[in-house]
C-alpha cells in the first residue's frame, strides 16, 4: 500500500488547484517559492541520507513505493517539496484574509529570543542525542537568521504555523503510526527526547518550523533580488 504517497497527494491536491484563485495568485509567487524549496530542500534531504544510513530514522516498505534514491523511498523526497509548498499556501492565504492576524514586532522578537535561549539549553543538555541536536540546531540558526531578515515574516509566521499545525498533525501522526498498523516513519528513541504528541516526536514540530521558516526567509531574499 502506497499510503506515504497518497498522504502527500492529499496534501499538495488542494494547495495546488488553488494556486490560480483570482484573489491569491499564489503562482505568482513559483519564480521566488520554488527556487527556495528546492534549496532548503537539498540541504535537508543529505542530512536526512546521512541520518537514515545512521539509523537515527528509517522508512517501512509497507507503506512506501520501491523506488529508493540513497536509501530514501521518492515518497521522502517528494516530502521536502510538497510539505513546504503546502504550508506556505497556507501562510499566504492567512496573510492575505486576515492581515492582521500576526504578533507585533516586539513581541515576536521576544519570542523568538526566548525560543532560541531555551534550544540552545536543550541541545546543550543532549548531545547525545543526534536527533534532537540535528533539528534544534537548525531551528537555532533559522530563528537567529529571522532577526535579522527586513520582511519580518516571523511576526505573521508564529500565527500561521498555529493554522499549518492542523494538517501536520494529522499527515505527521499517520506517519508514524497513530491511526495505522505499524509506522510509515520509524524513529530510534534513543537519538529523541521520548517526548511524543499522539506518536510524533516533538522534534518533528521544530524540524516543520524550521523546514517552512527557513523557505520563507530565503523566499523573502529572492523577491528582494528580482524585483
Amino acid at each position: 500500500m502506497w499510503l506515504y504517497s497518497i498522504l502527500l497527494f492529499g496534501s499538495i491536491s488542494i494547495p495546488f488547484a488553488l494556486s490560480f484563485d483570482k484573489k491569491l495568485q499564489f503562482y505568482k509567487q513559483w519564480k521566488y517559492l520554488l527556487p527556495s524549496i528546492a534549496i532548503v530542500a537539498s540541504v535537508y534531504i543529505m542530512c536526512d541520507i546521512y541520518l537514515t544510513n545512521l539509523g537515527v530514522w528509517g522508512f517501512n516498505p509497507r507503506y512506501h513505493s520501491n523506488i529508493l534514491y540513497f536509501n530514501l523511498p521518492l515518497e521522502e523526497w517528494l516530502f521536502f517539496i510538497v510539505i513546504p509548498y503546502a504550508s506556505i499556501f497556507l501562510h499566504d492565504s492567512l496573510v492575505l484574509y486576515f492581515p492582521k492576524q500576526k504578533l507585533s514586532g516586539q513581541i515576536a522578537k521576544t519570542l523568538t529570543t526566548i525560543l532560541i535561549i531555551s534550544l540552545i539549553f536543550i541541545v546543550l543538555f543532549n548531545l547525545g542525542k543526534i536527533y534532537t541536536v540535528y533539528i534544534f540546531s537548525f531551528l537555532v540558526i533559522a530563528l537567529i537568521l529571522s532577526l535579522f531578515d527586513r520582511t519580518n515574516v516571523i511576526n505573521s509566521y508564529f500565527v500561521s504555523f498555529l493554522l499549518i499545525l492542523i494538517p501536520f498533525v494529522v499527515v505527521n501522526a499517520i506517519l508514524t503510526g497513530t491511526f495505522v498498523e505499524g509506522e510509515v516513519v520509524w524513529y530510534n528513541n534513543d537519538e529523541t527526547l521520548g517526548i511524543r504528541f499522539l506518536t510524533i516526536p516533538v522534534e518533528d514540530f521544530g524540524y516543520a518550523f524550521s523546514l517552512i521558516l527557513f523557505s520563507l526567509l530565503l523566499r523573502g531574499k529572492f523577491k528582494n533580488m528580482m524585483n
